[in-house]
């Protein structure tokens, strides 16, 4: 049995945690522990509250954490995204990651080097990811605001709506299309993205999960997931 655990901002599409634990259908366990919104989905929860979630995590046996938010984990630069991991990985006794990170290292991982943006967020909360990734090295040929809505908003966004942002976001032919935000529900559906897009789709909480996989050293094969699912074969510990 794989544990992974996910610090979740407040409550919006936190089932897609169970839908993806379900369609991995394997031994892979992915508990989840809310902590409290602030400003949205941007609000780092604080070091009191993330410590208490990250060992609420650790005690589940939790082998990897992510705290799953993706302007959490952005909006402060890459240098506080791994303050922000590093103080989780000492609470939780496991190695840890943000979202934010998790979109860079599954870009990389599909070789991907021209990416477009596509959020449920307002101009400038875009442009503070779409900055996250050029620091990160990425071409951001696009970067597409679709919002700004909240994340009980962004949760209601349908496969349709979420179809026509990331089209829209391929239009100039880039590698691949980011959809951020941890609220959007998108697990159900990521290969339909994908034939919208015509391209690799990256979705914020099927790359939380990729990457909490990879802390663990746990890859799994699951074409239902999209093209970050299938590019390795899988390995079960």
């Amino acid at each position: 049995m794989t544990a992974l655990g996910f610090l979740y901002p407040g409550h919006a599409a936190e089932d897609d945690y169970p839908r993806i634990e379900q369609t991995l259908a394997s031994d892979i366990r992915l508990p989840l522990v809310h902590v409290p919104a602030r400003g949205g989905e941007a609000g780092w929860p604080g070091e009191a509250l993330a410590g208490e979630a990250a060992e609420e995590l650790r005690l589940s046996g939790a082998e990897a954490v992510v705290w799953a938010s993706t302007l959490g984990s952005a909006s402060g630069g890459p240098d506080e995204a791994v303050r922000q991991a590093d103080r989780l990985a000492k609470d939780a006794g496991a190695p840890a990651s943000g979202t934010a990170a998790a979109f860079v290292n599954a870009a990389r991982e599909l070789g991907m080097t021209r990416v477009s943006l596509a959020t449920p967020y307002d101009e400038a909360q875009t442009e503070t990811l779409a900055g996250y990734l050029r620091a990160a090295g990425f071409d951001v040929v696009r970067a597409v605001a679709g919002g700004p809505a909240s994340p009980a908003e962004a949760a209601g966004w349908n496969a349709e709506a979420q179809a026509k942002l990331v089209r829209e976001a391929a239009e100039p032919g880039p590698d691949g299309v980011l959809l951020a935000c941890t609220a959007l529900r998108t697990a159900a559906h990521i290969p339909q993205l994908e034939v919208a897009a015509g391209r690799p789709v990256l979705t914020a909480n099927q790359v939380s999960v990729w990457e909490a996989l990879r802390l663990a050293e746990r890859r799994v094969r699951e074409p239902a997931l999209g093209t970050l699912f299938t590019v390795l074969p899988p390995v079960r510990g």
